[in-house]
């Protein structure tokens, strides 16, 4: 991808009615990043408002049952939890959503398990893995990766422990877990690992170098914006953010080599921050000869679905969602 010269760029996509209405609301509630320093005060406002009465909900009436399981990291490295719901109901081996957080590779919990993913569970009647990897600055790169690697090794191999179909995994998150499940999946091509059916990317975090033209045009608006992927970045990579030795496997923008991916799906917001570097992810995979869906929602800021879950065009990103995996799930 051509760098983008600031100069050449024009103003700010604007966000869609609705969703600029829901972010003045939210606004004062979201975190903010000012650099490393800012990442304690963050992690508290992300998980004092961490919401699992869906979960909790659903397992008091005996829809989903939920195991938690502490496993071998990487090398040389901590044991990792993986965080598993599965619907009650299911007989026989169910599809596997392995599913890499978000949270700018600084914050969050494999816990943050979102009412959506808890009705793809129940939909689909498929089993969710969810990684708790080691969070940055504290485990820069390659550790919060390695583990999620990890993770997604012991799943391939307790498929029959854990009652899934070794054929229909399929690796997901989103933000800064999207841009984890990308590198996850190249990982387990060039190591020869486990077999992913499909990856699944959410308005992912891919590039380090933070200067496309969406970077831009959104610094100091929105919410993920330019200074606060700064901040992510710094935290994985150190100095090295946006020097020439990243690693692909740290950013997945900097993989010259898409061929041989699983089906793909990516979704992103117009007016967000990773909509050129999810764009560009995208046209490389075509050109590789890689089977790959791309939706481009006009007028989204950065978690937009979350935040405004209500508005229009959260809805519509929802049901194309849901449309791409049940087309994949009956192939």
């Amino acid at each position: 991808m051509s760098r983008t010269k600031p100069d050449e760029i024009g103003p700010p996509v604007p966000f869609d009615p609705e969703l600029a209405a829901a972010l003045e609301v939210v606004r004062d509630y979201l975190p903010r990043f000012e650099g490393l320093d800012s990442i304690p005060a963050a992690r508290q406002v992300i998980m004092a408002g961490l919401d699992t009465s869906g979960l909790d909900r659903r397992v008091e009436t005996g829809a989903l049952s939920v195991m938690e399981r502490t496993i071998p990291g990487p090398a040389g490295a901590p044991d990792i939890d993986l965080f598993i719901v599965r619907p009650t109901a299911a007989a026989g081996p169910t599809p596997a959503l392995y599913y890499t957080h978000g949270g700018g590779m600084i914050l969050g919990t494999a816990r943050g398990v979102s009412e959506e993913f808890l009705e793809w569970v129940e939909r689909f009647g498929c089993t969710l893995i969810s990684v708790e990897y080691r969070l940055a600055p504290e485990t820069p790169h390659p550790g919060p990766v390695e583990d999620c690697y990890a993770g997604l090794v012991w799943t391939a191999e307790h498929t029959d422990e854990l009652n899934i179909d070794p054929d229909r995994i399929v690796v997901f998150g989103s933000s800064a877990g999207g841009g984890l499940a990308a590198a996850t999946t190249l990982m387990a091509r060039d190591r020869r690992g486990p077999k992913i059916a499909a990856q699944f990317l959410m308005c992912p975090m891919l590039d380090d170098r933070n200067d496309t033209a969406s970077a831009i045009q959104g610094e100091g608006i929105g919410t993920w914006d330019r200074r606060a992927n700064q901040t992510g970045w710094t935290a994985l990579l150190g100095d090295a953010r946006g020097g020439p030795d990243v690693s692909e496997y740290a950013a997945p923008a900097r993989a010259t080599d898409l061929t041989g991916l699983p089906p793909t799906f990516i979704d992103v917001g117009a007016a967000e921050t990773f909509r050129d570097e999810a764009v560009a992810y995208a046209s490389r995979l075509w050109r590789a000869g890689v089977d790959a869906e791309l939706h481009v929602f006009a007028g989204g800021f950065h978690g937009y679905d979350a935040l405004a879950p209500h508005a229009a065009v959260s809805k519509d990103t929802r049901d194309l969602r849901v449309a791409w995996l049940t087309r994949f799930f009956e192939r």
